[in-house]
């Protein structure tokens, strides 16, 4: 039953994760976008800066597709987890379900 709340909580952490992605993504496109915007700016200065801007978001991207394949990964194996409880336990499930069913019945119909 342990193992089941600790699923729970990775539920919950990989949310969070996919949601740092999906910010993380717009900042990174953000940032291309102002180096393209800065690429008729002269300076040695700047083209140094905007050199090391893209580097960084290269680097970023890379460690964001890792971030997401983690993620992806430990979806599966929590659907396939979820898949296997169930099958071993169908009665449990069923019980699980509906008492999910009822506290949502009572919710609603307070409103």
């Amino acid at each position: 039953m342990n193992s089941h709340i600790m699923n729970r909580k990775t539920n919950f952490s990989d949310v969070t994760k996919a949601q740092l992605i999906a910010d993380f993504k717009i900042v990174m496109s953000d940032a291309e976008a102002l180096i393209k915007a800065t690429a008729n700016q002269g300076g040695d200065a700047i083209e140094a800066v905007r050199n090391q801007a893209a580097k960084s978001i290269a680097m970023a991207k890379a460690s964001v597709i890792d971030v997401e394949m983690d993620v992806l990964a430990r979806s599966k194996e929590v659907v396939k987890e979820a898949d296997i409880y169930v099958h071993e336990n169908p009665w449990q499930a069923i019980g699980v379900g509906a008492g999910i069913g009822l506290l949502i019945g009572f919710l609603v119909a307070r409103r």
